[in-house]
This record gives structure tokens, C-alpha cells and sequence, in this order.
């Protein structure tokens, strides 16, 4: 999961994509970058760390130019040095820089194809530098020296045939203009819009649709399955779909955690959809459990907030806020080692005590995936007096791992794999544990957007639409991945920069 922004203007972009990707910030807290253009000529800043700390006022007043193109990375493959930040930058053809959120699971078959065939050089192990040259030699194969859309969308075409996973990228070619386009499953979102100033028509594209209203730009559409959006840098907009078989396939996991609330994902509202999950899991309480003896429904800041108000609503008991966050603290499932984790749920969250003291309480999240958090809220909740923690999740047991650009843990570091409910709940400390059902999600969220014809749910089932990941795969996923294998890598680097600093 990252975020991508990219902007073709009357005027500076450089404050506007600054802008952008702040409100882009939950995206990616791991490093950030903005490249600009101007007259030809390219400027760039990218590093590890929050949008705020990347850029500077000598930073930003070199960004120069009218259109330009930024990066939020949350890190996924290849991507623990400021090496990996984004945007990527190739000379040939033309001057191209990419902003990538996703990944490709064939990666290593095209990092030696790049080499062995067509002769590109690869600076990092990031996948998304793999794809810009692959959407490079594309373009180079056209063999123009002035660029028509036609070149650029036969360019996108031949990248669709080579590349399998998930992509939602926004490129720059230099003199030319912007270019976004999306994978034909359609699995990260992206969302293309414009603005009329008495200078013309801007355009952004960006990861979800509350850039462009931060900004002022009016939705035009997603970007859909296998479809490509041109933007001359003159303001010309061309839309073709570029696949030959497209299925739309969005990540269901957008709508349960990783976009904003007051973001609209493929025609569905995040906010409405969370709702729902809220209504679904309520029914299914009443269902399952018609005696319940919850006292109070309290949510797991923030994420969970808009399913517990729906679902205390329906079942007609009170919602109160319970857990008073401190904002300053990252994404916990995210956060490197086990360790690090398990502190900083205390000092992300702090209990109300006069909220919990002798009731019988429901605390609701968004999803359950290392359990590491909800483990220790639920021993927070008793310590503050809680005669009874019930737990309900809005998503179903989350048992596999994810392979198209969400970090989550290894397989066998996923609470819910290779266990059933009531495993999990007593590994996790409940009097009661309540998932929604994965029909009931699906629902939730198609009902928005009747037109999605599946979702991306593989954290869930385990089924991968592009149905090319073999246990093999996974296996050398779970090597890459596991906090151990992190850990190896950091003392690497460590004994790396000791061995530097000593000479």
C-alpha cells in the first residue's frame, strides 16, 4: 500500500503535491518523494520519513515546473532504504519517473528478462522500478522521436501482457505529459480528476479521491481495469482500456482498513460501506447470540469507529468512546518486530477507565491480523475494570498472506492461520469473539457498485485472481517476510554501516 499523486497545471505544482500527498499520508508513512518538470529540465526530492520531515522550504522551492509527480511508501518489496523512495527516474526514452502502488508478483522473471533482452540496467530491488522499464523499453519500442497518445497507450498495452500482480501507477514522461494506468484486475485504486481556473483545466490522478477534494478538483472517474489516462501537458485528456481481458477485481481490504473514511473507492463510499459492515455484524449478533448481554459498544481508534457507531445502533446499545488515541504513533501491524509493536500499543491507545469499570464490553476493529494488538487493548480494557471484553472484528479471520502490495505479516504470523475462532479468541484473550462473515463483507461493499464483478479477498480465502501464486511463492514470500527475516536484515545493515563508519 502506498500513495500516488501526479498533477498537470496552469501554475506550481510543487505546494500542491505536497498537499496531496499529506492528505495521502495514511498510505505510506515510511519515506515520500515529489519530481517536477520545467521546460525540460527535471527536479527531484525524495527520503525516508513522514511528508512533513521529507521536504523543506529549500526543497520545495526547487521543485519547479507545472506538472510533476509524488510518492507515499508504505514498505512493500525492495523498499527499506531511501534508495527505494519514490519516484523512480529513467533517462531512455524521453526522461520517465513512475510512481507505483502495488506489486508484481512476476518480478523476478522480469527483473532478468530487463537485463538478459532488453539490456536495462536495475539500481534497486524495488518492483516498481522493474515496472518503469518495462512501461520504458514499451515506449522505446515505438520508436518515435515526438510521442502520440497512440504510442503511449500500445506502450501500456505491452506492459499489461508482461506484467501480472498489482499496479496503479502515475508516470511522467519529460515534454509530454502524465500518464496513469492500472492493472486489468484493477486491485489498487486510483482516480482521476480536474479543476477550472481562469488560466484552463488542471488534472490530478491520484490514489483515492480525497486528494482531489483537499484540492479542489472535481472526480472524473477511476482509472478502470487495464485502462489508461494520457494528460498532455498542453491539457489534452485521452482515456483507452489497454487489456484484453480486464476483470475487475478491487482489494476488498481498501474499504475495511487501508483507505480514508471520506474517500469514494470504485464508485462505493468508504463511509457507507463501513456502515454496512457495522449493520451485517450486527445481525449476525443478533443471530448467533439473541441473549447477548453487551452493556456498551467502544471502538478500536480509528479505523473501526463508523462500523461500532452502525452496529451499537442496531442493536440498541450505547456507543462511547473508551480509548483515547495519541495520533503521533504509527499503523502498529505495520511496525517492524514484535517488540516494537507491543509497545507502542500502549502508548498509541490509552483507556478511559469510568467507560469500562464493571460493564460487559464489545470493543469492535476493523480486522484482527497478528492479534499482537488486540491481545493486549483486551488485557488494557480489564485493567480498567471490564467485568466482560467481547471482541468483534468488521472483517472476517484475515489466515493468508497478501502478495499485491500490503505488507502484512508472513502466513504463519497471521493469528487466524491455521486456527479456528475459538482459538484465536482464547489466544487473544476474549470472554467472546465475533468475525463478520466474508459474504457479509462482500456485500457491504458491492452493494455501492454493482459493476465490480469480484473482489481481491485472498487475505480471506487464500484465492488469488491473478492465479499465478504457487506454494513455492508463498514459501519464499513467508522467508522474505517473517519478523525474523526482517531482523537478520537490519543487523546486516547495521554490521554494514559499523564496518563503513570503522574504516
Amino acid at each position: 500500500m502506498c500513495g500516488i499523486v501526479g498533477i498537470v497545471s496552469n501554475g506550481p505544482v510543487n505546494q500542491e503535491l505536497y498537499d496531496a500527498l499529506t492528505v495521502l499520508q495514511h498510505r505510506g508513512q515510511d519515506a515520500a518523494g515529489i519530481i517536477t518538470t520545467d521546460h525540460g529540465r527535471l527536479f527531484l526530492r525524495k527520503d525516508n520519513g513522514l511528508v512533513r520531515d521529507v521536504f523543506r522550504t529549500d526543497h520545495m522551492l526547487r521543485l519547479q515546473g507545472n506538472a510533476g509527480v509524488g510518492h507515499v511508501r508504505y514498505p512493500t518489496a525492495g523498499a527499506e532504504s531511501c534508495a527505494e523512495a519514490q519516484p523512480f527516474y529513467v533517462n531512455t526514452p524521453y526522461g520517465i519517473c513512475l510512481s507505483h502502488n502495488g506489486n508484481l508478483t512476476n518480478a523476478g522473471q522480469l527483473k532478468e528478462e530487463l537485463f538478459m533482452a532488453d539490456r536495462r540496467h536495475l539500481n534497486t530491488d524495488s518492483d516498481s522500478e522493474i515496472l518503469l522499464n518495462v512501461f520504458a523499453h514499451e515506449l522505446m519500442q515505438r520508436g518515435r522521436l515526438r510521442l502520440t497518445e497512440d504510442d503511449v497507450f500500445e506502450a501500456v498495452a505491452g506492459l499489461h501482457r508482461r506484467c501480472r500482480g498489482a499496479y496503479a501507477a502515475v508516470a511522467m514522461i519529460t515534454g509530454y505529459g502524465l500518464v496513469g494506468f492500472r492493472d486489468p484486475h484493477a486491485i489498487r485504486p486510483v482516480v482521476y480528476g480536474k479543476r477550472e481556473t481562469p488560466a484552463g483545466t488542471d488534472y490530478m490522478i491520484a490514489s483515492e479521491s480525497v486528494a482531489l477534494d483537499a484540492l479542489g478538483f472535481e472526480r472524473i472517474a477511476e482509472i478502470g481495469p487495464g485502462e489508461a489516462v494520457v494528460i498532455t501537458l498542453d491539457g489534452q485528456i485521452h482515456v483507452r482500456q489497454c487489456a484484453e481481458h480486464p476483470v475487475y477485481s478491487p482489494c476488498l481490504f481498501e474499504w475495511v482498513y487501508l483507505a480514508r473514511p471520506d474517500s469514494v473507492i470504485d464508485d462505493v463510499y468508504v463511509y457507507k460501506a463501513r456502515l454496512r459492515m457495522g449493520t451485517y455484524l450486527a445481525d449476525k449478533i443478533r443471530r448467533e447470540w439473541p441473549d447477548h448481554d453487551i452493556d456498551v459498544v467502544i471502538p478500536i481508534p480509528s479505523t473501526s469507529r463508523t462500523a461500532a457507531v452502525e452496529l451499537a445502533s442496531q442493536l440498541d446499545v450505547k456507543y462511547r468512546e473508551g480509548f483515547i488515541k495519541n495520533r503521533y504513533i504509527g499503523r502498529t501491524f505495520i511496525m517492524p518486530g514484535q517488540e516494537q509493536r507491543k509497545k507502542s500499543v500502549r502508548q498509541k491507545l490509552n483507556p478511559i477507565d469510568l467507560e469500562f469499570a464493571g460493564k460487559n464490553v464489545l470493543l469492535v476493529d476493523d480486522s484482527i491480523v497478528r492479534g499482537t494488538t488486540s491481545q493486549q487493548i483486551i488485557q488494557m480494557a480489564r485493567e480498567a475494570g471490564a467485568r466482560k471484553v467481547y471482541f468483534a472484528s468488521a472483517a472476517p479471520p484475515v489466515r493468508y498472506p497478501n502478495v499485491y502490495g500490503i505488507d502484512m505479516p508472513a502466513g504463519s504470523e497471521l493469528i487466524a492461520h491455521g486456527r479456528d475462532d475459538d482459538e484465536v479468541c482464547d489466544i487473544i484473550g476474549a470472554d467472546r469473539l465475533i468475525y463478520q462473515g466474508l459474504d457479509d463483507l462482500r456485500r457491504a461493499v458491492s452493494k455501492g457498485n454493482p459493476h465490480i464483478e469480484r473482489f481481491e479477498d485472498s487475505v480471506f480465502t487464500g484465492e488469488y485472481v491473478t492465479a499465478d501464486i504457487s506454494e513455492d511463492y508463498l514459501q519464499q514470500l513467508e522467508l522474505f517476510r517473517s519478523d525474523a527475516a526482517k531482523e537478520r536484515r537490519r543487523d546486516t545493515e547495521a554490521a554494514g554501516l559499523e564496518l563503513h563508519n570503522a574504516r
